[in-house]
């Protein structure tokens, strides 16, 4: 069923991204540390260069203030040991003075030679608790002074947070072109869609059943309307794929074996969103789930009980796991981020076993924002670039 416009509805292809486990989030069995799997430029370079190989399109880069490594600082040393993966970079809107972030974020751009995406967050800083409209509203300003950093020759914006008068661009110019980086964005509250449907470009959800999903996406595209706009969608979601689904729902079990729930509240805690509307919707889906943790065929909430944020996986065979996607691209998503535990290993079975049966793009050259120097024509089956 298709629920809402794409913005490239005659490309049969989907951005699938992998995820970087920057933010000291990779176990071989859930809440138990491993020491070879910390985060740190070592292991997490290696997941990059991994998903790379396999041909994935993208990575997120996460970003959190209590554990792992600074995004940016990663997206940079990540920009000279890849060629071909974009890097989809967490900005925490306020954290860097808006002006220096265009500049920052326009070097990056030109490191990459415009593989750079950057996902737009908005949550409070350490030692601060705003009200949702100030959250969004200081985003709001800071992605409006970005996008005329990219596009004019001076900074001109009066605003509820900022104020910047006639200042030169010249040093903020990336190397993409029309319009700068693609903007990702996730958000529920009615904030957060203006945001999104005003000036973002991909609309992030997080796993729930599909009718949510769909009326998510239904909702957000009714604010983009109205700006005359059309947005992309994309799920972020771990995935569990084996040759049978006896052998995913058996690894999904194992994952867990030594997981309390004590435990895990204190690993979801920790998260300095951890009381964000997002992450209530997915603790929503544990309660509805069966005895044994999914929620609707092949969507197993267990990921959640120490994670705060994305709280589900797919799980199942590979025939299966392609089943539940192209439901998805049914419904209007297109761009998928991934992630399994631990994530060096399940980017290469997914690789494997998955990605050569999809057919991918990039979407930066979709959008046009990258120079005519790479075709922008998506892989097909079994492809790699």
């Amino acid at each position: 069923m298709t629920i809402v416009p794409v913005t490239s509805a005659d490309l049969d292809a989907a951005e699938v991204s992998w995820f970087a486990a920057l933010c000291s989030d990779d176990y071989r069995l859930l809440g138990v540390p491993d020491g070879d799997l910390r985060s740190s430029w070592d292991h997490c370079a290696g997941i990059l260069q991994e998903a790379e190989r396999q041909g994935f399109r993208n990575i997120l880069c996460p970003s959190s203030y209590q554990v792992g490594q600074d995004t940016l600082s990663f997206v940079a040393a990540g920009s000279q040991v890849t060629s071909d993966i974009n890097m989809l970079a967490a900005i925490r809107c306020g954290e860097m003075q808006p002006i220096m972030l265009a500049r920052t974020v326009a070097t990056l751009d030109h490191m990459l030679e415009g593989r750079l995406t950057l996902n737009v967050i908005s949550s409070d800083f350490p030692g601060e608790t705003a009200d949702s409209a100030f959250r969004y509203q200081r985003s709001r300003e800071v992605v409006e002074i970005l996008k005329q950093a990219w596009t004019r020759d001076r900074i001109d914006h009066v605003g509820e947070v900022y104020a910047f008068e006639g200042v030169p661009t010249e040093p903020a110019k990336p190397y993409q072109q029309n319009g700068g980086p693609l903007l990702y964005f996730g958000g529920y509250s009615p904030h957060a869609l203006e945001l999104c449907g005003q000036h973002c470009d991909v609309y992030l959800m997080w796993p729930e059943p599909e009718e949510q999903l769909a009326q998510r996406m239904r909702d957000v595209n009714a604010v983009a309307e109205r700006y005359g706009r059309t947005l992309d969608y994309g799920l972020r979601v771990h995935v569990i794929v084996r040759d049978t689904e006896a052998e995913a729902r058996e690894y999904a079990d194992h994952l867990v074996s030594r997981l309390d729930d004590e435990l895990g509240q204190l690993i979801r805690d920790r998260a300095h969103d951890s009381t964000s509307l997002g992450v209530s919707h997915q603790a929503r889906a544990r309660e509805l789930a069966d005895r044994f943790g999914y929620v609707e065929p092949h969507l197993w909430t267990g990921i959640g009980r120490a994670r705060s944020g994305c709280g589900a996986a797919l799980v199942g065979s590979v025939d299966q796991v392609m089943s539940k996607l192209e439901r998805y691209r049914e419904m209007g998503i297109r761009s998928f981020i991934f992630s399994g535990y631990p994530h060096l290993d399940e980017c290469r079975i997914f690789g494997e076993r998955v990605l050569p049966y999809l057919t991918t793009c990039s979407l930066p050259y979709v959008y046009g924002r990258v120079p005519d120097t790479t075709p922008a024509t998506p892989l097909g089956k079994g492809e790699r670039r």
